[in-house]
């Protein structure tokens, strides 16, 4: 490395719907943009295509003070760190053993750091986020499903093959409901569709809600955010939906702690949006389940990158080695 030279990289967020890339200084600061729709793609090739594509406008302005760091990718799913390899991705079909690392560095002609998207993101807010100030510190994303990683030590613990961290996995109910994943998972009660499906439900049994007013009476239009509005502005049906996905999320959180004993969780993700309305019965019914010797010293803190977490931790990856 050229020590006058700063380094930037392409930090990719591969997400289910959207594929977005950004050039990353190692700074954290953001250049230049791209992203694609994940459904417009035929297969990995295709991808690839698309990745290779953007990639070229973001390398062909670089600064003449940066030097390429390489490139790093998030993905949805079970990763092989060491060898940049996909097991198998979540909603995405057709990405089943693909060694991503080889395909996209032979295309690129640049070294590429495959990891899960979360533990990119926990990257990310542990070098320019709301994890700075902690060396233990459990990160948790809050969207379609319930995804995990854990620092400790200020490293990623990636377990024994690479896919530790899976906290949407966790059972929190041993006759609960069955997924490909196990038993009674948490993210099966508190994913985006499931506290839609919860509120819809409660609803046709008659409760009282202002839910459906705020879609036009359109139950396929409702969204957590409209569900988050509606608690904001008093509605009980609301506000015991919040309650029990903060419950949920409480019995997760608490064996973890008591495994772990983590200075912090950091979350993010849409539904963490939703800020005291789900933040103030996650600590209340955290505290419940924790005795005081853990709970005292627990922070319970909102991630601070945003939407660009997945982007900025992906091309973290490639600062760190």
């Amino acid at each position: 490395m050229n020590e006058n030279k700063k380094r930037c990289a392409i930090g990719i967020d591969f997400g289910g719907t959207f594929v977005k890339m950004a050039r990353v200084a190692e700074d954290g600061a953001i250049g230049a943009r791209a992203s694609f729709a994940t459904t417009d793609l035929r297969g990995v090739e295709g991808w690839l295509d698309e990745v290779e594509r953007h990639a070229g406008a973001l390398v062909a302005d670089v600064p003449a003070d940066m030097e390429w760091g390489g490139v790093g990718v998030g993905v949805p799913g079970f990763v092989d760190y060491t060898k940049g390899f996909v097991h198998e991705l979540a909603n995405v079909p057709g990405w089943q053993g693909v060694p991503l690392a080889d395909l996209l560095g032979q295309r690129l002609g640049q070294i590429v750091r495959v990891d899960n998207d979360v533990n990119a993101m926990a990257v990310g807010e542990s070098t320019y986020g709301a994890g700075q100030a902690y060396q233990h510190a459990v990160f948790i994303t809050l969207g379609t499903g319930v995804g995990g990683a854990l620092m400790i030590n200020n490293r990623l613990y990636r377990g024994a093959y690479s896919m530790a961290g899976e906290l949407g996995h966790v059972s929190i109910d041993r006759d609960g409901v069955t997924s490909p994943m196990g038993k009674g998972c948490v993210e099966r009660y508190v994913g985006n569709r499931r506290i839609v499906e919860r509120a819809l439900q409660e609803i046709d049994a008659g409760r009282a809600s202002s839910i459906l007013e705020r879609v036009g009476g359109k139950r396929d239009a409702v969204t957590p955010k409209d569900i988050c509005e509606a608690a904001e502005a008093g509605d009980a049906l609301a506000l015991e939906i919040f309650d029990f996905t903060a419950d949920c999320l409480a019995t997760m959180m608490a064996s973890v702690a008591y495994v772990l004993q983590p200075q912090a969780f950091i979350i993010g993700g849409g539904v963490a949006g939703a800020g005291p309305i789900l933040f103030d019965p996650l600590r209340h019914h955290l505290d419940e389940r924790l005795s005081p010797h853990f709970a005292k010293r627990l922070v319970i803190k909102h991630a601070r990158l945003g939407t660009d977490a997945g982007v900025i931790g992906a091309a973290a990856l490639t600062f760190l080695e």
